[in-house]
């Protein structure tokens, strides 16, 4: 199957990767080219537009909405993809860009897909990202095998495309929920003398049984040098939800929380800090500044 594939930051070039072992052909293209260049077996395209050209599936993976409309509308690649060729959206973008999408690809007679990844650089690396795709279901049966090539589950969502990144952005709301209350707790339990890695451990151990709260807890207590995702990729995906929320109406008081702590953290410093350690940090800062 001949793939373009957009968008090589540390999730896409993993990504790429496993396609390649696949035997699939790919075409790729890069804002910077020199990331291009470690994809040994890719055609490096000189431009979207180009990459796109020929494409049966055309993959992007870029960090936000804007990124995404100028790939698409600025930089031509909307009217280069092929009558009948599949475009796959594996980004965390915003319900309402994804229905825009839809429209302008059926207005073009593409198809289009919602298929947003859960999982950190690592586990892209290691194949074992879980997707969620929506979309039509011919769509959605043709790129399965591709999907399958660098995941460990996918959900098969619905029939709207949006719905896919609807779902993203609530799982990420519930990774920063969990995030928000290991930090407290973690801080409750040094102050009663218990040590924060102990206590967490123990209470997943007891209570969760989770390897999502085992790695989380390691990357809380020791940062790691370079951040797999990052405050300011929370409060995107946070602003997100509460965008999404709202156009459905739905009240978010703790979503409303979490990204005033973004905030906060942003302000304190910790843009590119880890999403994880970053908001543990601002939370230990925020405790002694209250308790002093």
């Amino acid at each position: 199957m001949h793939i373009a594939f957009l968008g090589l930051g540390k999730m896409g070039a993993a990504i790429a990767r496993h396609l390649i072992e696949a035997n699939h052909e790919l075409t790729v293209w890069n804002r910077t080219p020199e990331r291009a260049q470690s994809l040994l077996g890719a055609r490096i395209a000189n431009s979207p537009a180009d990459a796109v050209a020929d494409a049966e599936v055309v993959f992007t993976m870029v960090i936000d909405d804007a990124a995404l409309r100028d790939l698409l509308f600025d930089q031509g690649v909307l009217q280069a993809i092929p009558k009948g060729a599949i475009h796959v959206a594996l980004s965390s973008i915003s319900v309402a860009l994804s229905d825009e999408l839809t429209a302008e690809h059926h207005a073009r007679n593409q198809k289009y897909l919602g298929s947003p990844v859960f999982g950190r650089p690592n586990i892209a690396e290691d194949g074992k990202l879980w997707v969620a795709v929506a979309g039509e279901s011919h769509a959605v049966e043709t790129v399965k095998p591709l999907l399958e090539s660098f995941s460990r589950g996918i959900t098969v969502v619905s029939s709207k495309p949006s719905s896919a990144h609807a779902l993203k952005l609530g799982g990420n709301f519930l990774i920063t929920s969990m995030i928000a209350a290991l930090s407290e707790s973690m801080i409750y339990a040094e102050a009663n003398g218990i040590e924060p890695e102990l206590f967490a451990e123990t209470a997943n151990n007891a209570l969760f049984r989770s390897p999502f709260y085992e790695s989380y807890i390691k990357l809380m207590v020791h940062p790691p040098e370079q951040p797999g995702g990052t405050i300011a990729l929370g409060d995107k995906d946070t602003r997100l939800y509460l965008e999404a929320a709202e156009s459905a109406k739905v009240q978010t008081p703790l979503g409303d929380l979490y990204r005033a702590n973004f905030e906060r953290a942003i302000s304190a410093g910790l843009k590119d800090a880890d999403w994880a350690a970053g908001y543990y940090e601002l939370a230990k800062t925020t405790n002694r500044a209250n308790t002093h």
